[in-house]
C-alpha cells in the first residue's frame, strides 16, 4: 500500500508528483494544486509531502508516512485554517518555520490548504517566502482555481489542475471504504457531484441525506414569492442544523481529548489554572462554527444549482448525467414552467448568492433574492 492508493480519478497528477518526488530535476520549490471541492487537493498535497519525506518515496507504512498522515512529521509544516480567512499571523508563523532546514529528511515541506482564504496583505507575506525560498524547502498550496490567488503568487508556483472524478469511481471508493451497498454509494456520489468527502457523509449519515433531499424538495416546490421567502428561511435552518451536527460531534471529541490530556476525568471541575486553555478551545470552536455554517450554506447552494442545471439539460434535450434522478417528474414540470432563459437566470442567481454570502451579506437576504428568481412565471 502506498500513499497514492486512496486518491481517485487523478492519475495524470499522481504520475507527475511521483516523478517529481523521484527525480530532483523535475522538482520545483513551489506548487499549486487546484481543483473543485472534493477533487482531493489536500489529500494529493499530503501524499506528495509523504513521497518527499519518505525514504521509500511514499510507501505508506513507514514512520515518515504515518507521521505525515498524522501531521506530526518534524519536517512538515501544515496550515489548515478553521476560520473564514487565514490570518496574517498564521502565515508569518508558517514562513518563519520554513526558514529552518530539514531535520531528518531530504526536504522541509510546507502545505497550505485553502490558500484562497488569504487576503492580499497576507498573500504578500507568503510572496516574499516564495521569492527566496531556503534550499530544501518545498511549498505546496491548495486552492479551487489559479484565479483565487494573486497573479504574483501564480507566477512563482507550478500549477497542477485536478479534474472531477467520475460518479462510478467515487461510488466504488465509498463501497470499499464503508461497505455500503453500491446503489446507496452511487446515489450519494451523484448527489455530491463526485465530492468524495460529502458523498461519504451522504452515504453513511441518514440525517445529512435527508437534509439534502429536503433542500431539493423545497427548491422544486416554490410557486410564488411568498413561497420563496419561506423556503429561504427554511434553507438557512437546514444549513444551521447541518453545521451544528458537524461541529457538535467534533467539539465534544476535542473537549474530551483536552480533558484527558490534562488528567481530568469526565465531569470533573476544571481547576482555575487550566481554565484559559479551555477558553481558548471554546474560542477556536466558535470560529469553526462560523466557517461551518458558511460551508453549509455553500453546500446547499451547490445542491440548488444542481436542480436547475438538470432543468436546463432537460430543456435542451440532454437526458444523460442527471444529478437528481429521484425527482425526474418534478424536474420535467419545472422545465415546462420555466423558460430556458429563466432557468439560466436561476443558475446565475445561485452564483450571485454564493458571492454575496462570501462577502458577508445577510444569508437570509441572499437566499430570498435567489429563490425569488427561481419562482416560476414570476409575479409580484
Amino acid at each position: 500500500m502506498s500513499v497514492w492508493d486512496d486518491l481517485v480519478g487523478q492519475q495524470p497528477a499522481i504520475d507527475l508528483f511521483r516523478a517529481a518526488a523521484r527525480d530532483n530535476r523535475s522538482l520545483t520549490h513551489s506548487w499549486l494544486i487546484t481543483g473543485p471541492p472534493g477533487s482531493g487537493r489536500s489529500n494529493l498535497a499530503y501524499a506528495f509531502a509523504a513521497a518527499l519525506l519518505c525514504r521509500s518515496g511514499g510507501c505508506g507504512d513507514c514512520p515518515d508516512c504515518r507521521q505525515v498522515a498524522a501531521r506530526t512529521h518534524p519536517d512538515l509544516s501544515a496550515l489548515a485554517t478553521e476560520r473564514v480567512i487565514i490570518s496574517i499571523d498564521e502565515v508569518r508563523a508558517l514562513v518563519h518555520s520554513a526558514q529552518f532546514g530539514p531535520s531528518v529528511s531530504r526536504f522541509r515541506v510546507v502545505v497550505i490548504e485553502d490558500a484562497d482564504r488569504m487576503v492580499e496583505r497576507t498573500s504578500n507575506v507568503l510572496l516574499k517566502a516564495l521569492e527566496e525560498p531556503p534550499e530544501g524547502t518545498i511549498w505546496i498550496l491548495c486552492a479551487p482555481s489559479e484565479a483565487d490567488l494573486l497573479p504574483t503568487i501564480r507566477s512563482r508556483v507550478r500549477s497542477v489542475r485536478l479534474t472531477v472524478p467520475s460518479t462510478s469511481v467515487v461510488a466504488d471508493l465509498i463501497v470499499t471504504r464503508t461497505g455500503v451497498a453500491f446503489d446507496v454509494a452511487e446515489r450519494a456520489a451523484r448527489h455530491a457531484q463526485s465530492h468524495v468527502g460529502m458523498a461519504t457523509r451522504l452515504a453513511t449519515n441518514e440525517l445529512a441525506a435527508s437534509r439534502r433531499d429536503e433542500t431539493v424538495r423545497l427548491a422544486i416546490s416554490v410557486t410564488d414569492v411568498h413561497d420563496a421567502v419561506l423556503v429561504a428561511a427554511r434553507l438557512l435552518e437546514i444549513a444551521t442544523d447541518d453545521a451544528k451536527a458537524i461541529t457538535d460531534e467534533r467539539d465534544a471529541i476535542e473537549l474530551e481529548e483536552t480533558r484527558h490530556s490534562m488528567g481530568l476525568s469526565t465531569g470533573e471541575a476544571v481547576p482555575s489554572g487550566m481554565r484559559s486553555q479551555f477558553r481558548n478551545l471554546e474560542e477556536q470552536q466558535k470560529r469553526r462554527e462560523t466557517r461551518s455554517l458558511r460551508d453549509g450554506l455553500d453546500r446547499i447552494l451547490v445542491d440548488l444549482y444542481s436542480v436547475f442545471r438538470d432543468v436546463l439539460r432537460i430543456q435542451l434535450g440532454v437526458t444523460t448525467d442527471v444529478i437528481n434522478l429521484e425527482y425526474l417528474d418534478e424536474l420535467h414540470r419545472l422545465a415546462r414552467d420555466l423558460s430556458p432563459q429563466e432557468a439560466l437566470d436561476v443558475t446565475d442567481a445561485v452564483a450571485v448568492a454564493r458571492q454575496r454570502i462570501a462577502g458577508n451579506v445577510s444569508p437570509v437576504l441572499a437566499l430570498e433574492a435567489m429563490m425569488i428568481v427561481a419562482t416560476p412565471r414570476k409575479v409580484a
